[in-house]
Formats: structure tokens, C-alpha cells, sequence
């Protein structure tokens, strides 16, 4: 975080005896941007229908002056798992700062810091208000009846004090409405944070929203959906019951259920385009599109916003341990963050039977195609990228990519092993031997793990090439080993080159493509299709019965009837045939016992 202070003008000839002058400590610990020490912070929010209206939350914050020396209170400048710098403070207003009835002076040490003096012993009141407009899973956001509010856009921290305070949250609200966080509840209202790394990782819902729970391996699971009645009947049910089946894979891949309650958390909203969720220690937020909340997609992205409470939120890079909310924390694994964790989402659906082993090897596929459309780019270099927002189609390619990535792995590590070790147990390994003992790993620790699951076997050649290097990955080689093959059809059909809407007498011609047969023959934008080749346009199943009759063969006569006008015309041409390749992923039937053993691990969980 850039530090700003009131400009200081020194003469040069007064520099040297500036110098020798020792700065009193107090003043020493401001310019170090080292807030005095506060303790029994307590928040408050207020979301009533007053403020749903405003599209605002209110916010207040009590503590225990117990230092010298100004008091720095700062706010986040992103959101872990949203890997962008969002300047929350922005969306403040209103501030003001109190103690024993009196008003405090304040000022701005920086652009997200307040500053100001409370005597030691002295308990301070700070409030202000905090818009709530973004539709965006990192911001706080509110409808007339309904707030989603994240603890890192209303929570002030002391600046350079140690963020392991506890706290307590109290939750102002209309009495007939709903409150809704990962934080324990303390009492009615009223929940506790151990630390302010948990206070900000954990979410409201405030107001009007449905909300039920089931057991899921061992623990209690919650469905908070807004807005009521958008997820009920058969699509909540299909929901919970995607949740059963990818919850414990999961947790068999770590061999524990970190949390005691999980919450998933979802806003629905028609003008919203698709999907984005953000993960939580023990909750995750997902914004929808109304029109797609029946998609399949929905349930796989809550599958990966899930793991992330093991691969994130506690096993997470050392670049990223502890975090840091007044900067960027740029890391080379986010291809490791997200990208196998999304790895994991279609493995742990699969696995769990949400998903058909056909529909894994489909989403794989997808990733596939979508990396081979884009200039090779480094998985390393994708990661740090993310923070520059990219404008070259791989802002976000070390999602499949990365996956793609921990495919690989786990099949070479299975190969290696005689599919007695996989993938899952470097995540495991990684989880008890760093997360467990408090820190993040590095770049050494990944290596060695994976070398160890392989029973030695060296990954460095695939290191330089395919993460920190540019080379395509090698499908054809890595496929066989666990029983797949990337299989390729050509065929070769006939084409009008035309794109048609329908019409009551027939197909009109909305687009013509001018190299195919159709514009040779004279076809053109507004034409209503009668017939080609003697088979009626109005024919539900009329290209196929046309390029049935057509062949293949280039060249054969082509006669195409059309009304223009209001005039039907008979147009003629030539047939025109295009060479078009299928490509499949697959299962390979040639595969050997092994490639089977290793296949059926990956989609099982088990050796």
C-alpha cells in the first residue's frame, strides 16, 4: 500500500541536522504506517429497508485505544480469490469517529487508510456508510429486501498491527428477516471472529432468502438462495443432491472435513450472463444468470468453489501466506490454485457419480479445444498475468489450461506408480505437511511431492516445457497410458453455405456465404428456400435428406427453388463438398490392463 502523509518542505541545508534528530516513537510508528494497538473490537452492521432502498450498508466499529499515537484504520484493497485490486475504500461514506460523546479529528494517512487520535484506555466509535451496488461476488451488493455483504468492502483493520484480533460482528436487520454467515453465531445476532483473516473470509446474506441444510460427509451443509422461491422443487432438489455426491470425494482426496458448517450461497439475477462464484474458508458465493440456473455447468462450479476450502483457503502458495489486503499478491501457481482445483471439479463429479464418465472426458475436451484457439502462453506466466486483467483471450486460461495440466500429472504419477499413487496424494501430502504446519508451499515443496507420488521419477522436462514453458501437450502420448485416445473422423459433406431461419412456407435466407455453392447459383440475403435438389426446404429433416441425395461428389448438379419477391425462381449450380474433422476423446479399445487400472482410478478415486 502506497503511504501518503502531509507534505514536509526542507530546506537542503537543513537536511543533515533533520537527520540527527531521533523521531519520537509515536511519530516513528506513524510514518511506518503502524497503527496504535487497539483490542475488544466489535463491528456492527445495519441493513434495514432504509438502507436496501439507498443500496447501502451501515457500519460501525467500537475498540479499546491501547497504545500511544494515531490510530490507523484501513480497509482492504481486494478480495482474496478475486485476483484484482478493487479500492473498497472508494465505496465508503460518511465517516466519523467518536469517543466519550465527543467528536475525533481524523484525516486520510492514504487512500485507504483513516487516521486518527484516541488516548490510550479511551473506547473509540468509527462509523460510516458502505454502497452496495456491484452485482459482483467480491462487493457488497443490496436489493430493497436483500444484502450480500463482504467482510473485506466494511471491516477497517489496525494498519500494521497483527490481523490475528478477535472480533465479534453484531447484525442490525428488519425483525422478520434472515441473517446468513460461515462466522459462528455467539448469540442472536451476534457472531465471532477467532481473527480478521476469518472475519473478512466469511459472507452475509441479510434479508429475504430461502435457506435449508442436510448432513454432508459428517457435517451441515446450508442452501441460501436469493431470491426466494428461484431455486425450488425439482431444481433444489437436483442441487442438493449434486452436492451429496461431490462433497465427499473431496474429502476422501484430504482425509478430513475441515469446516463445521458450509454454507453455499447463491444470487440469481436475469441480468446477469452465466456464472461466477468466490470461494470462502467454509462458504462461497455464486452469482447466476436466472436463464441458466438449470445449466450443468452450476453444480460443477460449486463443486470447485468447494475445493478451494482445502486447495486456497488453506493449502495455498507461500507467495500468498499469509494474505496480504493492502496490495497485490501476485503468484506462478494460480495454475496450481485454480487450475487443478477445476481439475478436481469434474474428477470429484465424476467420482461421485453427478457426472458420467462420458461427460468427463467431454469437459476435458472442452478444455482441450478452448487452450489449442489461444497462443501458447506459459501456465506460469498466465498466473501472474491475472492481476493486469489480459485483453489477449488468456486473462483466465490458467483455469483449463491448469486443469489440463493436473491431468497430465496425475496420469504420469499413476503411471509411474503402477497406479499405486496419484495426484490426489500430493495434495494430501502438501495439505499435512504445509497447510497443517502453518505456511504455504513453494515451488521446491510441489516438485518434491510430485517426485515422490511418482516413486522418483523426475518432472523437471515436463516443468520447462508445458508450465514454465510453451510447448503443446502431448495428448497423444499421455492419453494411452490411462485408456483414452484422441480420436479423429473426417467427413466430407455437401454445403449450401447458408444460414436460415424459419419460415412459414419454407427456410428464409438470413446469411449467404459468398464462396459456397448456395451464392453461385445466384441464392441470396432475404430468399425464401423451397427446394433443393427436389427435396422441400420445409422438410424438418431436409439437409440431411438433401446432402443424402447430394453425395459427395463435387461438382453434381445443383438446382435450388426459391420465392423472391413474391416470384419463385429456379436457380441453378454446382455441388460444393467441404472436408470436416471430428475430433473425440475417448475410450481407447486397444488399452492395456494397466491404461484400464489407471483410468478406473481417475474416475473412481480408488487403486
Amino acid at each position: 500500500m502506497s503511504r501518503f502523509s502531509a507534505p514536509l518542505f526542507v530546506l537542503p541545508a537543513a537536511l543533515a541536522a533533520l537527520a540527527a534528530v531521533p523521531a519520537a516513537p509515536a511519530a516513528a510508528q506513524t510514518l511506518a504506517g503502524v497503527s496504535a494497538a487497539i483490542t475488544d473490537v466489535r463491528y456492527q452492521l445495519r441493513f434495514d429497508a432504509a438502507h436496501g432502498v439507498m443500496r447501502s450498508v451501515g457500519v460501525e466499529m467500537r475498540f479499546v485505544v491501547r497504545g500511544s499515537g494515531p490510530v490507523l484504520l484501513s480497509l482492504p484493497a481486494w478480495t482474496p480469490g478475486a485476483y484484482e485490486i478493487s479500492d473498497y475504500a472508494r465505496n465508503i461514506s460518511g465517516f466519523s469517529a467518536a469517543a466519550a460523546g465527543r467528536a475525533l479529528r481524523w484525516d486520510k494517512f492514504d487512500p485507504d487508510t483513516w487516521r486518527l487520535v484516541g488516548d490510550s484506555g479511551a473506547t473509540v466509535t468509527v462509523s460510516y456508510e458502505a454502497r452496495a451496488d456491484s452485482l459482483d461476488n467480491a462487493f457488497n451488493w443490496a436489493r430493497d429486501e436483500f444484502a450480500l455483504v463482504n467482510g473485506t468492502n466494511v471491516f477497517l483493520y489496525p494498519e500494521g498491527q497483527p490481523p490475528e484480533f478477535p472480533s465479534t460482528v453484531t447484525v442490525q436487520t428488519e425483525p422478520q428477516w434472515r441473517v446468513v454467515t460461515g462466522l459462528p453465531r455467539e448469540t442472536a445476532g451476534t457472531f465471532h471472529a477467532p481473527s480478521y483473516h476469518e472475519l473478512v473470509d466469511a459472507p452475509f446474506f441479510i434479508g429475504r432468502f430461502d435457506l435449508d441444510s442436510a448432513e454432508i460427509a459428517g457435517r451441515w451443509t446450508r442452501l441460501a438462495t436469493y431470491p426466494a422461491g428461484s431455486v425450488a422443487g425439482a431444481r433444489r432438489a437436483r442441487l442438493w443432491e449434486s452436492l451429496r455426491r461431490s462433497v465427499p470425494p473431496q474429502v476422501a482426496v484430504f482425509g478430513e472435513t475441515p469446516w463445521t458448517t458450509y454454507t453455499v450461497m447463491q444470487i440469481a439475477d436475469s441480468s446477469f450472463g452465466g456464472m461466477s462464484a468466490l470461494e470462502h474458508q467454509n462458504s462461497n458465493v455464486g452469482v447466476v444468470g436466472t436463464p441458466y440456473l438449470d445449466e450443468s455447468f452450476v453444480p460443477s462450479v460449486y463443486a470447485h468453489e468447494i475445493f478451494h476450502a482445502f486447495n486456497v483457503k488453506r493449502l495455498r502458495p507461500v507467495d500468498m501466506w499469509p494474505y496480504r489486503y493492502d496490495t497485490a499478491q501476485p503468484t506462478t501457481w494460480l495454475w496450481v490454485s485454480e487450475g487443478i482445483t477445476d481439475y478436481y471439479a469434474d474428477a470429484v463429479m465424476v467420482r461421485g457419480g453427478a457426472i458420467t464418465p462420458a461427460e468427463f472426458l467431454a469437459l476435458t475436451q472442452g478444455k482441450m479445444d478452448h487452450v489449442a484457439q489461444l497462443a501458447p502462453v506459459a501456465l506460469e506466466d498466465a498466473s501472474l498475468q491475472t492481476w493486469l486483467r489480459m485483453r489477449d483471450g488468456t486473462q483466465d486460461i490458467y483455469y483449463d489450461k491448469g486443469s489440463l495440466a493436473g491431468l497430465a500429472l496425475d496420469i504420469l504419477i499413476r503411471d509411474a506408480s503402477d497406479n499405486s499413487a496419484s495426484l490426489d496424494d500430493v495434495m494430501r501430502a502438501l495439505y499435512t505437511d504445509r497447510y497443517k504446519q502453518g505456511r504455504g508451499f513453494s515451488g521446491v515443496d510441489w516438485w518434491a511431492a510430485v517426485t515422490r507420488a511418482a516413486g522418483g521419477a523426475s518432472f523437471a522436462d515436463f516443468n520447462a516445457r508445458y508450465v514454465d514453458g510453451r510447448d503443446p501437450m502431448p495428448w497423444n502420448e499421455w492419453l494411452p497410458k490411462a485408456g483414452w485416445r484422441y480420436a479423429v473422423d473426417t467427413i466430407v459433406e455437401p454445403r449450401l453455405g447458408v444460414l436460415l431461419a424459419p419460415d412459414s412456407s419454407g427456410q428464409l435466407v438470413s446469411s449467404v456465404n459468398e464462396h459456397g455453392a448456395a451464392y453461385q447459383a445466384g441464392v441470396r440475403v432475404g430468399d425464401v428456400l423451397l427446394r433443393v435438389n427436389g427435396v422441400a426446404a420445409s422438410d424438418p429433416d431436409f439437409l440431411a435428406a438433401w446432402r443424402t441425395r447430394a453425395g459427395t461428389r463435387a461438382g453434381a448438379p445443383l438446382t435450388i427453388e426459391v420465392r423472391r419477391d413474391g416470384r419463385a425462381l429456379t436457380l441453378k449450380g454446382s455441388v460444393q463438398v467441404v472436408t470436416m474433422i471430428n475430433a473425440r476423446l475417448e475410450d481407447d479399445p486397444a488399452a492395456t490392463r494397466k491404461a484400464v487400472r489407471i483410468r478406473t482410478g481417475i474416475l473412481t478415486g480408488r487403486r
